[in-house]
């Protein structure tokens, strides 16, 4: 997709309703119960954000940012998702943890970052995190510089996230249940699954539904 026309989606974006879970249950296994996140007790839950980042490439078409977590102590050791990570006390909300977190992991400053929209929070049981993914979009490429919590950029084309041929199948073990069919997309040949997935499906939705 061209990235003026994505910029033209922008203000139809921002005011159009979220997918919610019937976006997030799209990629979970059958075998999974979606949880509504008014249903699950926050007590003790852990908060972060995320961000996804869009972007034009240099042949001006949509591109969003995913990271290849380095290998680490942790659950989210080695797994492909958005920059982000937990909220600190001193960010003052959710959003600013967003883009504190993308600029300490791939160098993109807080002020290059437009956010367009708030996401839907998605639960992630493993790691008791409640995640809010902030869709946001930057005018031109940044220069990635990467930390040490990150191991690789990917960077996918829009259009790779709209064709439904990019949804497809894995069989995987996962913290509920071994040796299941897991939905996720293959960026070529990069498996995202889980809750990045989930919030990539409510992303995708949002853009089709707001296509001219």
């Amino acid at each position: 997709m061209d990235f003026d026309y994505f910029l033209s989606m922008i203000s139809r974006i921002e005011d159009a309703h979220l997918g919610g879970n019937s976006s997030h249950a799209k990629m979970i296994p059958k075998e999974r119960e979606l949880m509504n996140i008014d249903e699950i007790d926050t007590t003790n839950t852990r908060t972060a954000a995320v961000l996804a980042l869009f972007y034009p490439d240099k042949h001006n078409l949509t591109n969003f940012l995913l990271i290849l977590r380095a290998d680490y102590d942790g659950t989210q050791s080695s797994q492909i998702g958005f920059p982000g990570g937990k909220f600190e006390k001193q960010d003052g909300n959710l959003q600013i943890t967003a883009l504190r977190e993308t600029s300490e992991e791939v160098g993109v400053s807080m002020e290059q970052v437009k956010i367009m929209k708030k996401l839907t929070d998605t639960f992630i049981p493993p790691s008791n995190f409640l995640v809010s993914p902030f869709f946001g979009f930057t005018d031109k490429r940044p220069e990635f510089i990467t930390n040490h919590e990150v191991e690789e950029i990917i960077e996918v084309r829009l259009t790779d996230l709209l064709n439904d041929d990019t949804v497809t199948y894995k069989k995987m073990s996962t913290s509920y249940m071994k040796n299941i069919e897991v939905p996720c997309y293959n960026f070529n040949n990069i498996t995202v699954w889980g809750a990045t997935a989930m919030m990539l499906s409510e992303i995708k939705d949002l853009i089709k539904e707001n296509l001219h």
